[in-house]
């Protein structure tokens, strides 16, 4: 089964040339011109990716970006014209896993598009990380912290997981950056202090595991 793309852009020539690379490249995309209509077909079909504008008619990109969020923990990719950090960060805030700043190359956008499917294919049957009260069970992306469920973004998944792969190893910000968003990744550090800090907050009392370590970067620390 082909992965399926939701493309949510005004910008009708736009839409049409990242649907034409996305759809040489073999996956299915439904497309959107308004907020409501994303919300219709999101939906409707499962959603693999999510391709989000920020700038939309009737319904914000902000709006979408909460709703979805609000039920699923499907990759959402945003698309703005804004250079603004408050934009971007606040993107963040309502569960983005990445943005582009438009205008944008397609085959930028499409390695973009990739990273984010390929990093949530499915690992082995089975397979958990735990510590520090914390459990990942890989197969399903369920994260327990505590005993109760604790929903993560992609992005935020893919950071803790990492963490917990290395447990005591200090990683740089540099490495995380390059794992989770890869060598082409035009932001900068706010943007996985940003992450960083919401994953934090949702792992509550545990977050005290994730430990910053001064001009050096992140490790995972069952007793810090």
């Amino acid at each position: 089964m082909p992965k399926r793309i939701l493309i949510v852009e005004d910008h009708q020539i736009l839409r049409e040339i990242t649907k034409e690379y996305l759809t040489d490249e073999g996956y299915e995309v439904l497309e959107a011109s308004d907020g409501h209509q994303a919300m219709a077909l999101f939906q409707e079909h499962e959603v693999h990716l999510v391709i989000l504008d920020i700038m939309l008619p009737e319904l914000d990109g902000w709006s979408v970006c909460r709703r979805i969020r609000k039920a699923s923990n499907v990759p959402i990719l945003m698309l703005t014209a804004r250079s603004d950090e408050e934009d971007t960060l606040l993107g963040f805030e309502l569960g983005a896993d990445d943005y582009v700043i438009k205008p944008c190359s397609p085959p930028i956008l499409l390695a973009r598009s990739k990273r984010l499917l390929e990093n949530r294919r499915t690992p082995g049957q089975g397979e958990t990380l735990s510590g520090g009260g914390i459990t990942i069970e890989l197969p399903s992306r369920t994260v327990l912290a505590g005993g109760e469920y604790c929903s993560l973004t992609h992005t935020e998944f893919e950071i803790l997981t990492y963490l917990m792969k290395n447990k005591s190893i200090i990683l740089t910000r540099e490495q995380l950056i390059t794992k989770i968003w890869g060598y082409d990744f035009d932001g900068d550090d706010r943007t996985l202090s940003s992450h960083i800090r919401n994953l934090r907050s949702k792992l509550g009392g545990h977050a005290k595991h994730i430990v910053t370590v001064v001009r050096s970067g992140y490790k995972f620390e069952e007793q810090p």
